[in-house]
């Protein structure tokens, strides 16, 4: 088996002119995507990714880095989320919902907003914030990066079953993709000890869809989660006061899972 990761980027900025000119480039994420597929399918999956970095609607993508990684070590099984849409009419409507939820599970209001302040933030990272349940202190090493959830894969009957409760849902084809591998991180992530809850919103402009997710309640996928056309969006995991940040971090971004 072998972990397959495509990350799309793109320049912007200025730069100076001249030797030893300050520089003023900045990398801005533009799309991602991976996951875990026998030797036979890696020409297949990295053409499809490099397809989809090119077509994303954050714009076309300066660089696309493939990474094909052979997976040594033996992949834990996880049970996937399940899965449930709420009706949800606005962004302001979204927020109330995931406080309530979030508030069921013993996270403070501090800690929310401070989840909501990285959401709503015009600085996408690559990966997720990791913020404190109670005293809402954001605590990832990198916040520029974040933690990036990795090396998962989903077992094959599971994903045709899945693709088909969700296509029994009217979720359309070009979504169906993104709710199955945004389902594949949100159950690794769930079924950590050390995370409580999940909050995501796509920083894709046309895709306003989000969902905030745990291992009680499931996956709750809202749409309306944000307007149309923002660019704005993020990940974010809350994690209890005393947890083991860097274990967090290792299984998130080193360990290999299959959803089942």
């Amino acid at each position: 088996m072998f972990s397959i990761r495509m990350r799309a980027s793109k320049r912007t900025g200025t730069r100076g002119e001249g030797l030893g000119a300050s520089q003023k480039l900045k990398a801005i994420h533009i799309s991602g995507a991976e996951g875990i597929y026998g030797e036979q399918k890696i020409s297949e999956i990295c053409n499809e990714y490099i397809k989809r970095a090119l077509s994303h609607s954050r714009g076309k993508p300066d660089e696309i880095v493939i990474t094909i990684e052979k997976i040594e070590q033996k992949p834990k099984k996880i049970p996937l989320l399940t899965v449930t849409t709420l009706k949800c009419a606005s962004p302001e409507e979204a927020k109330k919902i995931i406080t309530q939820r979030l508030e069921s599970l013993g996270i403070s209001r501090r800690a929310i907003e401070s989840g909501f302040v990285v959401l709503n933030s015009r600085r996408t990272m690559r990966g997720a914030a990791l913020i404190l349940a109670k005293s809402g202190k954001r605590v990832e090493p990198y916040r520029e990066r974040g933690v990036r959830v990795s090396r998962i894969g989903i077992d094959k009957l599971t994903e045709r079953n899945l693709l088909k409760e969700l296509s029994r849902k009217k979720i359309n084809t070009v979504n169906l993709i993104r709710v199955k591998e945004a389902l594949a991180i949100a159950s690794k992530a769930a079924f950590s000890p050390i995370v409580i809850a999940e909050i995501c919103i796509s920083d894709d402009p046309d895709y306003t869809t989000g969902y905030v997710a745990s291992r009680e309640f499931g996956y709750l996928r809202m749409p309306n989660i944000k307007k149309e056309k923002e660019m704005r969006g993020g990940r974010v995991f809350f994690i209890g006061e005393s947890a083991d940040v860097s274990g967090l971090i290792s299984y998130l971004e080193r360990k290999p899972v299959i959803v089942i």
